[in-house]
């Protein structure tokens, strides 16, 4: 498959899963508010902001062999970048579909720090699936 046809399909891919993602997210934290209906949702501006997950394929080659750690912690910094830049472009169109502003961690509303073991954790596991989805 070249490079491009498997880019885009990486992306796609990506795109898909951080709905899912977001979806049972949401869904779960509605038991907190003691929804039982479990409603989940998302944007469709996150297709490809979680589709920009595919852009980690160059960096996870960079930081094989490297400590789990140490590539949560790089991918925790690139998706946190990640969420700011789209966070604050989509904010200044009135689009951005979240806002942390309720939360004292919040930077400019666009980012929570207290979210960064999330982070961290999504970035090992859109590894995780990009480097099995490329052995299979």
């Amino acid at each position: 498959m070249n490079a491009l046809k498997k880019l885009i399909h990486n992306f796609i891919y990506c795109g898909i899963t951080g709905w899912c993602i977001e979806i049972l997210y949401t869904a779960l934290l509605s038991l907190r508010r003691r929804e039982r209906r479990l409603m989940g949702t998302t944007s469709v501006w996150m297709f490809p902001i979680y589709g920009s997950a595919a852009f980690l394929t160059p960096i996870m080659k960079l930081l094989q062999g490297r400590p789990f750690w140490v590539r949560g912690l790089s991918y925790m910094t690139l998706i946190f970048s990640a969420e700011y830049a789209t966070g604050a472009l989509l904010s200044r169109y009135g689009l951005c579909p979240w806002d942390y502003g309720r939360s004292r961690f919040h930077i400019n509303r666009v980012i929570r720090l207290d979210f960064a073991p999330n982070w961290f954790g999504a970035g090992l596991l859109f590894e995780y699936l990009l480097r099995r989805k490329d052995r299979t």
